[in-house]
């Protein structure tokens, strides 16, 4: 199998930019197509093997990331953000036997590493049950600039939804992925590094993260489970968040979330909403 590495950048990394795409050319035990995606930015100037696509607008995250694909051959996509490197240079021929051996696993989400050696946050883990981020588990979601995927399955499930423009498009395509009957795992023998930063240093992290939930839900979730799942996550969120103009901003997305289109709505298989309840996280949370 054939393995490619999509990386998405703003162009305003350069140098961390230069250690991410150095982190795949350096993997040994197999080639990796390295395709680097400017985000509605110039790219800097790349070694010779390098693919560079230039879109004219910041047209987000799952948006620049499905562009970078089309511009990959490999069977494995890779992806990975312009701050974050990889740890081991065995990383791409682990993942690639992998997928190799088992024709049914979809997408593989990796350990994120804090390379000062603080403690592996807990937001990192696709799981309920994050406290121990070095076990291994199947599970329901993956890390969007974390991962490895099959290139068949992505374009069966259809990609990322490029609505989203940032936050929880991930998980659109991870249910999609289990709908189609792949499988997901989180797999804490492929690590990469990535700074601790929180999320919410994103200027709209509140407002899209509401309103994406809201799209989640309408466009995947049969309506018996959408409303429980949308419940859920507001009280979640009350319980979580002290700051007022941060409630605002998420009640505001909240809003967004039912007042605009999603997209297409492809609810999920019932036999899937089980599946995803025995893997320890029910499509209500």
């Amino acid at each position: 199998m054939n393995v490619s590495c999509v990386v998405l950048t703003m162009g305003d990394r350069p140098a961390e930019l230069a250690r991410a795409v150095r982190s795949v050319l350096d993997q040994e035990g197999t080639d990796v197509e390295v395709v680097v995606v400017g985000n509605g930015a110039e790219v800097p100037e790349q070694p010779d093997d390098v693919i560079t696509v230039r879109l004219p607008e910041n047209v987000g995250i799952p948006a620049g990331r499905n562009q970078g694909v089309k511009a990959a051959t490999g069977d494995v996509i890779l992806f990975l953000d312009d701050d974050g490197w990889y740890r081991s240079r065995e990383l791409a021929a682990y993942v690639r036997d992998r997928f190799a051996a088992d024709p049914g696993l979809g997408a593989v989400s990796f350990r994120v590493a804090d390379p000062h050696g603080g403690p592996d946050q807990r937001r990192h883990v696709p799981r309920l049950r994050a406290g121990d981020p070095e076990r291994s588990s199947e599970v329901t979601t993956f890390l969007g600039g974390a991962c490895a995927i099959r290139r068949a399955a992505f374009e069966q499930a259809g990609g990322l939804p490029e609505e989203f423009f940032y936050a929880h498009e991930e998980s659109d395509l991870a249910w999609r992925l289990l709908d189609a009957g792949f499988r997901i795992e989180y797999d804490a023998a492929a690590v990469m590094y990535h700074p601790a930063l929180p999320p919410t240093r994103h200027a709209d992290f509140y407002r899209l993260n509401a309103r994406n939930r809201v799209w989640l839900a309408r466009r995947n979730l049969p309506w018996l489970l959408a409303v429980p799942y949308l419940a859920v996550w507001t009280l979640i969120t009350l319980a979580r968040e002290r700051s007022a103009p941060s409630l605002r901003a998420w009640f505001a997305g909240f809003r967004e979330g039912w007042r605009t289109s999603p997209g297409p709505r492809r609810p999920i298989s019932w036999r899937t909403a089980w599946r995803m309840t025995r893997l320890g996280r029910p499509p209500i949370v």
